[in-house]
């Protein structure tokens, strides 16, 4: 490799860890030395040893690693432009083809040749079916570049926007229409329909990310990787805002609920045990140190007392706010071994128990479907109202809390304008041990609109809580 060459390289590598940094993957200069090292002994000619081998030394959790393949797609990507492919997404085809009659759907203006009317359509449509009835990884990923190519492309916009549109493309094909079809096919092939059901949402949801990927990777031809990647990546699934969940991120956040809930475990185990010591037992001290001369040698520590809190959790499950809620009550039932009990209830504008959902041994989707059915038992006149659900709360649970319950509220605090009752909420939290108020909203939005955030913050603590990280970070500083 030439001199030109290694500079380059080595610029790629630099601007690849930054994006990754920025993106929220801790990569540190030990792990940038260590993919370094890792790197010299691999073979440059293959594409994806290499992927595995940055992997390998700069990704530690399992869900980092999306964010880290769409970035090493986006800095080392598999083609340039259009990568030699034809209309029919194999290599050498003509790209020049036009409709007999002069059409004007055949030729794109732009110049690029690339035919996109409605018999083409439905030709891509139907090959797209075939790929995902096979499950043919390497003909998605050449569909999909064929797919933005030509259907997403938007020539001719303004100054300082791209010229191409996975949402165009998407939208165009339309692929989750094909839903049915696929279900049918991998039926009719002797799967069972669940089985068939979960495959073609698994296949569909991967080729979309596939098209949204090449995408990426045209736009970063246009403006440089840089700036895709820091106005087009999304962060890691730990980081990313509960309020801006997409149906693919709710799943991926479903999978990292239990493991995140077993690292609290096992550090809070740990801390406990190091705290197991109680008070210093300072007669007992003084005693043993006359063996020695009246120096305090081995020092003796009263018992520490063991106590763990009854929790309630009163969540709000109204609109976007739902998804926020459940996850924070999937993680803390997952610690439910800390707390001597737990009960929670949800609500938007009345109040509905689902303590009996997160029984021992529950299936995950059954109780994130029944805590999604909750919401009709929580809603009377189908409005947000934080007052009137804490006063039915207080009439109709007045045994929840008591003097070793802590109390957590989940919630935006935006309550539609209605009577707050700050009254009754100070009624609940005065004998209790402990208050805390979960908002998943940006610091910046909290008292705008009809957000109460500051004024139910001066009766409960209120911390900002919009992902899994600050989530975590909360339990393992309550707990």
């Amino acid at each position: 490799m030439t001199a030109a060459g290694t500079s380059g390289l080595l610029e790629r590598h630099i601007a690849f860890l930054e994006a990754l940094r920025a993106a929220g993957l801790p990569v540190s200069l030990a792990e940038d030395l260590d993919a370094i090292a890792a790197l010299t002994a691999l073979s440059w000619d293959d594409r994806a040893l290499v992927r595995e081998g940055y992997a390998a030394t700069l990704v530690k959790r399992r869900a980092q690693r999306p964010t880290f393949d769409a970035l090493f797609d986006l800095y080392f990507p598999r083609l340039v432009g259009d990568g030699g492919l034809g209309l029919d997404g194999t290599p050498g085809g003509s790209d020049a083809e036009t409709s007999p009659d002069g059409d004007p759907d055949g030729p794109d203006a732009a110049g690029e040749g690339v035919r996109d009317n409605a018999a083409a359509l439905t030709d891509f449509r139907e090959r797209l079916l075939d790929a995902l009835l096979a499950g043919d990884d390497d003909a998605l990923a050449r569909m999909a570049a064929e797919m933005v190519g030509r259907f997403g492309a938007m020539p001719g916009r303004g100054p300082g926007l791209s010229s191409w549109s996975a949402y165009t493309a998407l939208q165009r094909v339309a692929p989750g229409e094909l839903v049915d079809k696929i279900v049918a096919g991998l039926v009719a092939g002797g799967r069972g329909d669940e089985e068939a059901d979960r495959a073609a949402a698994q296949r569909l949801g991967a080729f979309t990310r596939t098209v949204e990927a090449d995408a990426r990777r045209r736009i970063g031809e246009e403006k440089g990787p840089d700036h895709v990647a820091s106005v087009a990546m999304r962060p890691t699934i730990d980081r990313l805002d509960f309020l801006s969940m997409r149906r693919a991120d709710l799943e991926e956040m479903r999978r990292e609920i239990h493991p995140l809930a077993r690292r609290l475990a096992s550090r809070l185990t740990q801390e406990h045990h190091a705290r197991r010591r109680g008070p210093l037992d300072f007669r007992r001290t003084v005693r043993a140190s006359m063996s020695t001369g009246g120096v305090p040698l081995t020092t003796h520590h009263k018992p520490r007392r063991p106590h763990r809190t009854e929790l309630v959790v009163l969540c709000d499950v109204s609109g976007s706010v739902a998804h926020f809620a459940q996850f924070t009550l999937l993680l803390v039932f997952a610690l439910r071994d800390q707390f001597q009990a737990v009960r929670a209830f949800t609500f938007v504008d009345d109040v509905h128990e689902v303590t009996p959902y997160f029984r021992p041994g529950a299936d995950l989707v059954d109780v994130m479907g029944d805590l999604a059915a909750s919401a009709a038992h929580a809603a009377r006149f189908g409005r947000t109202n934080y007052g009137r659900a804490l006063t039915r709360f207080a009439e109709e649970h007045p045994d929840a809390l008591g003097p070793r319950s802590s109390l957590l509220v989940l919630g935006d605090a935006r309550s539609n304008y209605a009577d707050l009752r700050l009254d009754v909420l100070r009624e609940l939290t005065a004998g209790i041990r402990h208050s805390w108020w979960l908002n998943p909203e940006h610091r910046r939005h909290w008292d705008t609109g009809d957000s109460a955030a500051s004024r139910y913050g001066e009766v409960v603590p209120m911390v900002e809580c919009r992902n899994l990280t600050q989530l975590g970070e909360f339990v393992h500083q309550v707990l």
